[in-house]
């Protein structure tokens, strides 16, 4: 019985694309505009190199925005393989 149910909590498997990647790269862009929206202090804290190219965020806001844009991005990257578009 537990085997019965392992094999039916499987998802679908999807081999990566570039589909796959543009997805991941448009969710990384909006958790950027996300997070430079949101954050109340975008520069507070360590800088990073060429911290320009990013708006002037910092280390951490940095960080926080990848985080959260893989989150998205995996979130979308799984819902849009089960629907079979992916």
């Amino acid at each position: 019985m537990l085997t019965t149910l392992l094999a039916a909590a499987d998802p679908a498997t999807f081999s990566w694309s570039p589909k796959v990647g543009l997805v991941m790269i448009g969710c990384n862009v909006l958790a950027y505009a996300i997070a430079r929206a949101n954050i109340a202090q975008p520069n507070e804290g360590f800088e990073i190199p060429n911290s320009q190219f990013y708006g002037g965020m910092s280390h951490a806001s940095v960080v926080a925005a990848n985080c959260l844009g893989h989150v998205l991005g995996i979130g979308t990257i799984l819902g849009l393989a089960s629907q079979g578009v992916l």
